[in-house]
């Protein structure tokens, strides 16, 4: 395991061998991803988001929380609704990038 050491200043310096594996370079941007007490770092490409939407990130979160602290409210989504799900949603055209018109409520 390549290590490195976290400053009085939570900062730490990414080792040359997770630079060079990841291909980082000065001035490009990391991802975290947290799972449990593990953290998955990955350079993210131009362009790529880095998640500076505060609501999303703070509703992850809320969402991690709750998996970690309460792992047992996870269920397993019934076949009978997922079938359900296919049959309603046959032939229904998707484009996530697609901007959305209008006011939208979550």
């Amino acid at each position: 395991m390549i290590q490195s050491t976290v400053t009085a200043r939570s900062q730490t310096t990414i080792p040359t061998g997770v630079r060079k594996a990841l291909g980082i370079e000065p001035g490009d941007k990391v991802g975290y991803v947290i799972k449990g007490a593990t953290a998955v770092m990955s350079r993210l490409d131009k362009g790529e988001s880095d998640g500076d939407d505060p609501e999303l990130a703070a509703f992850v979160a809320l969402l991690a929380r709750d998996i970690e602290t309460r792992p047992e409210r996870l269920k397993i989504i019934p076949r009978t609704l997922v079938a359900r799900i296919r049959r309603l949603t046959i032939g229904v055209q998707l484009d996530p990038d697609e901007a959305i018109e209008g006011k939208v409520d979550l």
